[in-house]
């Protein structure tokens, strides 16, 4: 699994070797916020080549407390779901 920091990384070497890790971060930061903001603008975004980002709706569901086995009521909710696009499939 890859996180946050492997992606930085990737980006610094992808903009060369005078590129610093702090303009890496920058740059990977400004790119997530980026798609926050359009998303939650335009409730979709889509990247040709990666895919859609989308908000979609949950409605309220009957669920099971973990810990005490109790049935709850879980609210309804919004999230944002990635539909990856063709040529990112095809690259897997």
């Amino acid at each position: 699994m890859s996180s946050k920091v492997h992606l930085v990384e990737s980006v610094q070497k992808a903009l060369g070797k005078d590129t610093s890790k702090a303009h890496a971060e920058k740059v990977v930061a400004s790119v997530i916020e980026s798609i926050k903001a359009l998303v939650k603008k335009h409730k979709s975004l889509q990247l040709i080549g990666f895919g859609t980002f989308k908000v979609v709706n949950r409605k309220a569901r009957k669920g099971i407390n973990p810990k005490t086995g109790k049935a709850i009521q879980i609210k309804a909710s919004k999230s944002v779901r990635l539909t990856p696009g063709k040529a990112f499939k095809q690259s897997l």
